[in-house]
């Protein structure tokens, strides 16, 4: 069986030249172009297993090269070779369909794991659901708006390029970050999901990046980052704009470098990794008020994924609940009962498909021999969540609700017209009872109670510390 043969176009005669001998070390074969005009007659006489191209040509430029690649030959990844700093150049092919990019000069273990990643693409062990071969996939859902989420996820499956997944809480963004990492080439390698919002400010750049023995007190030994230990997988940055601007700064290097630095370490290490993130928010809004880098917005943003809320999806109704009951008591063991199906479609869902798990498992509390009616769904109760403004704008809230727009405080309130003898004390209940509400509504995930209460998961963990607030994990 022939190697496969890979396709260098640059007219760098000694760059040119360093290529073809790293990638005939790997066992390739290899034709070399000068120019646009010569690379169209290579790819037009034989098939490829991959396609480096640099950005500057005598006759035109890369990005030409990528477009037509990635229309006429489908199947033959392509990836560019970009000036060091020309980050923008990065992007701008990414965009266009390149699979990946390596910068000058070049690093060949950079290199070689990159025609890596695209020989596993070129020959089909991409875009296969990797160890679970055959199994279903995580997005359940037949509705047209699915079908098309399936479809294109199967086709980012295929590139390296970062993506923004956008979409309500609760709406499954995780789920659709899984999908896309055991549909590629790295499905065998590590998954590794971060919360951005739930690491204090001050540990960040330690379990981003790792630390070595002795940096710190209390470093008593070597310990790798989420950087290291998603190295040849997929890291998913979920709530990334939750990010402080100073680690902004460092993972927009990280990005860049594809390496990292541990604290108290004197040299990087590379790191190869396809990065993932999500958010609730607005991070183009984000970014025109600041609180979100531009130049890090664009590397993260390279091509946008948006899943659809469970309301534009509601012919899904039936096969997520049963999918649901399924796994929460075993196939068979519960189902709906007349009407059911009606109700929840007439249900607004702010929370999502996550909401609805939350609605059939307490349901399932109260059902009898496993037939879940109408009255068990409580969705009367759970509308009292609905937050009155979008996910963003309660995202972006500073403040949590005025104690004078909630319900009655538990502790005994003043008589109408009387005023309380004394109000902090009184305002600490009517505060205290609202977040035992939502964290009792939530079952104490206390991500999804600081949404449901319009302030961030930092707010909610200093209010809970001051109100002596203890969840049942604490």
């Amino acid at each position: 069986m022939s190697s496969p043969r890979i396709l260098v176009v640059d007219d760098e005669a000694d760059l040119r030249e360093l290529l073809e001998i790293t990638l005939l070390k790997m066992g390739l074969d290899v034709d070399s172009a000068e120019t646009l005009g010569q690379a169209r007659a290579f790819l037009a006489k034989g098939e490829y297993a991959l396609v480096l191209t640099d950005m500057r040509l005598p006759d035109g430029l890369g990005i030409e090269l990528v477009r037509e690649v990635t229309t006429l030959y489908k199947g033959t990844p392509i990836a560019v070779i970009t000036a060091y700093g020309s980050a923008e150049n990065a992007v701008v092919a990414l965009k266009a369909g390149a699979f990946d990019y390596v910068t000058k000069p070049v690093a060949l273990d950079q290199l070689r794991i990159m025609v890596q990643s695209a020989l596993r693409v070129s020959t089909g062990q991409a875009g296969q659901p990797g160890p679970a071969a055959g199994a279903p996939s995580r997005l359940i859902g037949e509705s047209p708006a699915m079908q098309g989420l399936r479809a294109q996820i199967g086709r980012l499956a295929r590139s390296m390029a970062p993506i923004s997944i956008t979409g309500e809480s609760g709406s499954g963004k995780e789920l659709a970050a899984r999908e896309i990492h055991a549909q590629s080439s790295r499905a065998a390698k590590p998954f590794i999901a971060v919360n951005c919002g739930a690491i204090p400010e001050a540990l960040m750049e330690a379990e981003f990046f790792g630390y070595r023995k002795g940096a710190f007190t209390g470093a008593a030994e070597d310990r790798d980052g989420f950087f290291q230990a998603a190295n040849g997988g997929t890291l998913m940055l979920d709530e990334v704009a939750d990010l402080p601007l100073a680690m902004q700064v460092k993972l927009l290097r990280a990005i860049q470098e594809r390496r990292v630095r541990k604290i108290g370490a004197t040299a990087e290490e590379p790191v190869d990794v396809r990065l993932i993130s999500a958010t609730h928010q607005d991070l183009a809004k984000c970014v025109e008020t600041g609180k979100f880098r531009q130049d890090l917005f664009y590397r993260l943003n390279v091509i946008e994924l948006s899943l659809p809320p469970l309301r534009e999806r509601l012919d899904d109704l039936g096969v997520l609940a049963n999918a649901m009951l399924d796994r929460l008591v075993g196939p068979g063991q519960a189902t709906l009962g007349p009407q059911v199906l009606e109700t929840l479609a007439a249900y607004s869902f702010p929370g999502n498909v996550r909401e609805l798990e939350n609605v059939l498992e307490r349901a399932l509390a109260f059902a009898n021999d496993g037939v879940i009616e109408v009255g068990d769904l409580s969705l009367k109760s759970a509308r009292l969540a609905e937050p009155s403004s979008a996910p963003v704008a309660a995202a972006q809230a500073a403040e949590p609700p005025a104690p004078v727009a909630s319900p009655a405080p538990a502790a005994v309130p003043p008589a109408p017209d009387a005023l309380p003898n004394n109000l902090p004390e009184y305002l600490e209940q009517v505060e205290r009872d609202i977040i035992l509400r939502a964290l009792a509504q939530t079952q104490f995930n206390r991500t999804q109670a600081a949404q449901l209460l319009g302030i961030s998961f930092r707010q909610l963990r200093y209010q809970m510390q001051k109100l002596d607030i203890q969840a049942p994990e604490d």
